[in-house]
């Protein structure tokens, strides 16, 4: 995971939160801000905060029914996920998705239950960093030559694949395999994702420099029928269910306890005991 660096944090002060009796520092939210990576600094600081929000509300509720040994600070992290985890397990009330809950959320989100579009590709890197314009300008230029050549010789692509690419799949003639979404850089993922089989008539970029690509089979994404996957769509729909409940409980904790400074309803609600290991509201 990117973190940001502790001493790249600003010497602004930030707003005075408080959960019950409680104040959380600058320095409790600076320490927890390396581990939220975000857009901006102030962007993290917020998540930071409300992930500590979150697991001072259940700390303190943990402590109120006499699960953790109050707000002494010598218990080990351990020890306090331990707590939280058995103040969830009393008090979360996550109904069991029934039969026809789950065929209904299948009817709805098909899409999460088929095999994924597959496709089989091999490409030449023709590298250059996003800053190096000259670089950029040269390969794409090459690629174009490249192009050419394939266009007239396809059966030479192994040949530049070797010659060319920066790609350590040069050593497999560019050979990447079957090829799913997520599998590549972004970027070159969503181009890739559009293309129809063949060899693309252009170099495609990335933060990596050009690729030259050849789609050699494409294979549709494929509906499922639900008693394959049904074991999979109660385990969506049972965490789905438990973010809702977990949400409602810790808003009611908000409530009951009371938190200055921040609202925990204003965005998503992030996490808890283990600052590696959020709640994923």
């Amino acid at each position: 995971m990117d973190m940001i660096a502790v001493e790249n944090l600003p010497d602004a002060p930030l707003a005075v939160i408080r959960v019950g009796d409680t104040e959380l520092s600058e320095a409790d939210i600076a320490k927890e801000t390396p581990f939220h990576p975000s857009a901006s600094l102030a962007e993290a600081q917020l998540k930071a905060a409300r992930a500590l929000v979150v697991r001072e509300l259940l700390g303190q509720r943990a402590a109120m029914l006499g699960l953790t040994a109050g707000n002494d600070k010598a218990g080990s992290e351990d020890e306090n996920d331990q707590a939280v985890a058995l103040l969830l397990e009393r008090e979360l009330n996550v109904p069991e998705p029934d039969e026809g809950a789950c065929q209904r959320y299948f009817d709805t989100h098909r899409e999460r239950f088929s095999e994924p579009t597959r496709l089989r590709v091999r490409h030449i890197l023709l590298p250059a960093a996003p800053e190096d314009a000259k670089a950029r300008d040269a390969h794409y230029r090459l690629g174009e030559k490249l192009l050419k050549e394939l266009i007239a010789h396809p059966e030479r692509f192994t040949d530049l694949a070797q010659r060319h690419s920066a790609c350590p799949s040069k050593d497999e003639g560019g050979e990447l395999g079957w090829l799913t979404s997520g599998q590549t850089v972004a970027e070159l993922d969503q181009a890739l994702q559009r293309l129809p089989v063949g060899l693309h008539d252009r170099p495609l970029a990335s933060r990596y420099g050009w690729h030259i690509v050849s789609i050699d089979a494409r294979q549709e994404r494929k509906p499922l029928p639900y008693a394959q996957v049904a074991h999979k769509v109660h385990h969506s729909l049972r965490e789905e269910s438990t973010r809702h409940a977990l949400r409602q409980y810790l808003l009611a904790l908000e409530k009951e306890i009371g938190v200055q400074g921040i609202r925990l309803d204003d965005d998503p609600i992030e996490g808890s005991g283990n600052r590696r290991n959020d709640l994923g509201m």
